[in-house]
């Protein structure tokens, strides 16, 4: 037979078998974990003998108990009530496990040692006494120094698991200052973070939160109190935690501004993974002497030490979810590729704008009025998306920019906000691939029963001011100047299935498809007309099989 400790609700309770001592208490690695404020780290010890379980205290705080009656070391017997702290159990019979020759289906094909509970999420509360240590803030108790240092451990693996929950800095930094006051007996704590408006790398320190116990509450005004730059430089500078008593008449202060009623202060700085100061956690204790000591000290440093990692993966998550949003948007203009090229260099898209030499196409449903006058809203919508999203596809595969649709018009551009080699022929490879792609789905939709598409497309090179356009209410990222308006020209010029190229561009061109010259155009606001060349394009290969086959580095130029 074997003996266990059963709690009232059933749970938790413990198997006593022969062989070894098992260990109650609130340590994570317990036999018997108790998460009871009234039940000590290592609160008791118990051994299966022959008259029952033996009981024996290991120094509790809350003292154990045998049927109303404390004890040191005592024998229970079955039935018997042994309360550890406030927490009640009863001892009952229970039939030993027995060995089996081979290990049964769903069994373990192992000898159990031992078994160790998993903490679940953060109880830092149950880590706290009303009863602390009078020679310490710490609100925590402990019989011995070993039992002492255990729970600040695991009140440190709590905080921790705490500050792991909160994603954004400012609540971050509010909920450091909030544990700070649950788990110190302090009166006043302030973060101070780096001053983006100071000079200096980082800027100087400036009270982000701070709360006091003592006097009125702030209510997010400037404190009536202030951190004395003298230690806040001193912690800094040397990285150190600093603890201070009677500043005033502290040598390493002196011929420094300290206020004089300062007494006991402690601080420290949070550095980051490089060394860099993120910010520096102050409290101090207003009108009192020697509140602070070593261990004081060295529970602050672990906590800024969590804090600062807690305030870089905020940090990081902050900056992760700004780049998913600029992702998204860069990803309405721009394909995947390029998006995350984008987005992934700081700095390469000034918001400014600036000139750039590009590649403009336009491209034009021919006759869409007439054609859409008997169609419902509905399919004029339907037909205009299934349309765009085969063309924008094209700009992207080829590393265009999608600039803007105007009605069924669009434009597209390469060279802006990055730059390639090889923009022009990529432009021109996207105008013979809309044509070549257009022509297919016409064949697909005519069987279907829909009409077919014809588009117009022209293009030009040239220097044009690119850059965000708008109000305050409202930017657009698109491209003005001569080369634009040439685009536009030609496009409008353009008949049904026509690609139609300045004279320019056709120069540029690396690979140049098939072309036909055709008379200089006449074009409003040019002196002389403009060189225009019509593009083969049914007899130039299959560009929507070459659309990256010559990838290279997009550059700012």
């Amino acid at each position: 037979m074997a003996l266990k400790l059963v709690a009232p609700s059933g749970s938790p309770s413990v198997l006593i078998a022969g062989g070894r001592p098992y260990q109650v208490g609130r340590a994570v690695a317990s036999d018997l974990a108790i998460q009871d404020p009234t039940v000590s780290r290592r609160h008791a010890e118990l051994e299966l003998t022959g008259a029952g379980v033996r009981v024996r205290d290991l120094g509790s705080t809350n003292g154990t108990w045998l049927n109303g009656q404390r004890v040191s070391d005592a024998v229970a017997t079955p039935g018997s009530r042994v309360a550890f702290g406030k927490v009640d159990f009863e001892v009952r019979e229970e039939s030993a496990p027995t060995q089996t020759p081979g290990p049964a289906e769903g069994s373990l094909d192992a000898t159990i040692l031992r078994q160790v509970r998993v903490r679940g999420p953060a109880d830092i509360a149950a880590q706290l006494s009303d009863d602390p240590l009078s020679s310490s803030v710490l609100r925590i108790a402990g019989a011995s120094r070993g039992d002492r240092q255990e729970r600040k451990l695991a009140l440190l693996l709590d905080i921790a698991k705490e500050l792991s929950q909160q994603p954004e800095v400012d609540r971050l930094l509010d909920r450091v200052v909030g544990l700070t006051f649950q788990v110190m007996n302090v009166d006043r704590v302030a973060i101070l973070m780096p001053d983006p408006g100071s000079p200096g790398p980082g800027g100087d320190l400036a009270p982000r939160v701070w709360r006091s116990r003592v006097g009125s509450p702030e209510n997010g005004q400037a404190p009536s109190w202030r951190v004395p730059r003298s230690i806040v430089r001193k912690a800094v500078e040397d990285r150190v935690a600093v603890l201070i008593e009677n500043a005033a008449a502290d040598e390493r202060f002196e011929g420094t501004s300290v206020p004089t009623a300062l007494r006991s202060a402690l601080c420290a700085p949070m550095l980051g993974k490089q060394g860099t100061v993120l910010g520096l956690i102050y409290l101090d204790n207003v009108g009192a002497t020697h509140s602070f000591g070593e261990e004081d000290l060295e529970f602050l440093s672990a906590f800024s030490g969590m804090a600062a990692v807690a305030i870089e993966n905020s940090q990081l998550i902050e900056r992760v979810r700004r780049e998913a949003v600029v992702l998204s948007n860069f990803q309405r203009y721009f394909g995947p590729d390029l998006a995350r090229q984008i987005a992934g260099q700081e700095g390469a898209v000034q918001l400014g704008g600036a000139k750039r030499r590009v590649v403009i196409l336009f491209s034009d449903i021919r006759g869409f009025t007439s054609l859409s006058e008997p169609m419902n809203p509905d399919e004029i919508a339907t037909l205009l998306t299934d349309y765009f999203t085969e063309m924008v596809e094209i700009v992207f595969e080829h590393g265009g920019t999608l600039d803007k649709f105007i009605g069924d018009a669009l434009m597209a551009l390469w060279g802006a906000p990055l730059a390639r080699w090889d923009d022009a022929d990529r432009a021109m490879r996207a105008a013979v691939a809309m044509q070549q792609r257009l022509a297919r789905l016409n064949q697909e939709w005519e069987i279907r029963g829909r009409l077919p598409l014809a588009v117009g497309i022209g293009l030009d090179a040239g220097e044009v001011f690119a850059g965000n356009i708008g109000s305050e209410r409202r930017l657009e990222y698109t491209v003005i100047g001569d080369a634009v308006n040439t685009a536009a020209r030609l496009c409008a010029e353009a008949g049904p299935g026509e690609i139609l190229v300045a004279g320019g561009l056709v120069t540029a061109l690396a690979e140049p498809p098939p072309v036909t010259a055709l008379d200089p155009l006449p074009l409003k606001g040019k002196a002389q007309p403009v060189p225009v060349f019509r593009v083969d394009w049914r007899q130039a290969p299959d560009a929507e099989s070459t659309g990256s086959r010559r990838e290279g580095p997009a550059t700012q130029v």
